[in-house]
């Protein structure tokens, strides 16, 4: 007999049905929870104002030996939060959650690390590579304020298999290449770049002074002699700087900033709120930096309406400038004092701008 259908067997099943998709969709999640993948999501981190005061209350610069001064404004360092890595992969959901997360960007482990290195391996680096950055910007502003500054090009490691391996050691500190005294670490290099053939290396070990030739050897157009060189400072005040547990070195071009406020009268930044990130090493070069769009998605959440990227990242700014955030490209130390000066006058707007934006 013909009718419409019965909807008693039908509801059971459709119930069941519900129920086992409800069920598949908990055990996947919970899969996915357990489940890593070698990736890194990058997000934004803290903003930390130089000029300021950690939340402990400490000053983040402080000076021993010579005159300081109280200031206004802010000028943050930025830096990027970093999630994944070796010994502490992401779960497949934590990756999931960065994809539809526009403040996030997913980056393959091996672009991040070096292959076969542990966690704490990548902190101690960056712990070391911060201490260097912290040093080298206190002795580019103590260098801009006219103060003495004694710098050495000390041997850090001596690779191996390199030409320098049984002829250079660690600790060896390099005094001259040639005729050429090394009064700054980044001269060593730039003067092997431009010498021909073998190179004599005028250096203290121990206490004594003795030369040593090199035939370096050329890689990718460059002339190398295998070893890795450390600068090491002398100052004539006692400049501590407390960045908490923040590692890396992208920091060192905003720490200059913040001791030379510190050490001149008046407010640098005029009140103003700047941002800004970069390496720099002894000779006040600014150079580029990882997770630039994190840093100025932290910085607008900060408070600053201006941020100091290095040159050498413009490519990184186009389309990835957060809404009322002012960014404009800087080389040098000279180049990033002027900037900020020239905010703090009112004149933000006319600083230049990286191309395409």
């Amino acid at each position: 007999m013909s009718g419409s259908p019965d909807r008693r067997g039908r509801q059971p099943l459709l119930g069941r049905t519900l129920s086992l998709l409800l069920l598949l969709v908990v055990v996947v999640g919970l899969v996915a929870q357990f489940v890593t993948l070698p990736f890194v999501i990058l997000r934004p981190g803290p903003a930390v104002d130089v000029i300021g005061k950690p939340e402990q209350g400490a000053p983040v610069v402080t000076v021993e030996g010579a005159r300081t001064y109280p200031t206004s404004g802010a000028l943050y360092f930025t830096t990027v939060a970093q999630y994944g890595g070796p010994d502490r992969r992401p779960s497949a959901w934590d990756v999931l959650g960065a994809t539809i997360d526009p403040r996030s960007e997913i980056r393959r482990e091996e672009e991040v690390f070096p292959p076969q290195v542990t966690q704490q391996q990548v902190k101690e680096q960056n712990s070391a590579a911060m201490t260097h950055s912290q040093e080298g910007a206190v002795a580019v502003a103590l260098r801009e304020l006219g103060r003495p500054v004694t710098e050495a090009a000390v041997v850090a490691e001596v690779i191996p298999d390199g030409p320098a391996q049984g002829v250079l050691q660690k600790d060896d500190v390099i005094t001259a290449v040639g005729s050429t005294k090394i009064t700054r670490a980044p001269q060593l290099t730039d003067e092997i770049q431009k010498a021909t053939g073998a190179v004599t290396l005028t250096l203290t070990r121990g206490g004594a002074s003795m030369s040593k030739t090199i035939t370096p050897v050329e890689q990718q157009g460059r002339r190398l002699v295998g070893v890795l060189v450390q600068p090491t400072f002398s100052f004539g005040v006692d400049v501590t700087i407390h960045a908490g547990d923040v590692g890396g070195p992208s920091a060192g071009m905003m720490f200059a900033l913040g001791v030379y406020d510190t050490l001149t009268p008046g407010a640098l930044t005029g009140g103003q709120r700047i941002a800004g990130t970069g390496t720099m090493n002894s000779t006040g070069a600014v150079g580029a930096i990882g997770g630039l769009p994190q840093k100025m998605d932290g910085a607008k959440a900060s408070g600053a309406t201006f941020f100091l990227a290095p040159k050498d990242n413009c490519a990184d700014v186009p389309g990835n400038v957060p809404d009322g955030l002012t960014v404009t490209p800087v080389d040098t130390f000279e180049v990033a004092l002027h900037a900020v000066q020239e905010i703090a006058a009112g004149k933000g707007d006319a600083l230049p701008r990286c191309p395409g934006v």
